[in-house]
Order: structure tokens, then C-alpha cells, then sequence
């Protein structure tokens, strides 16, 4: 493989990992919202 190969493998595979943060993140925070709001809600079972 040529260093120029490599270089675009660990963007590429930098920027997915990137996104898959952003969107386990975003669920996270999605799940906290739905439990506060079921809390808030009185629907705590």
C-alpha cells in the first residue's frame, strides 16, 4: 500500500468515526430527553 493509500484509509475511517460519535451521542441525548419528560409526566413505571 502507498503512504498516500493510507492517508485517505485514516480519513475516511477518522470522518465515520466521527459521525458515529455524533449520532451515539444524539441518542444518548434523545433517550434523556424521553425519560425526563416521562418523570415530568408522572409516567415514571
Amino acid at each position: 500500500m502507498h503512504e498516500d493509500d493510507e492517508k485517505l484509509i485514516r480519513t475516511r475511517q477518522r470522518g465515520r468515526a466521527v459521525v458515529m460519535g455524533v449520532l451515539l451521542g444524539a441518542l444518548v441525548l434523545l433517550i434523556f430527553a424521553i425519560t425526563i419528560a416521562k418523570i415530568k409526566a408522572g409516567g415514571g413505571q
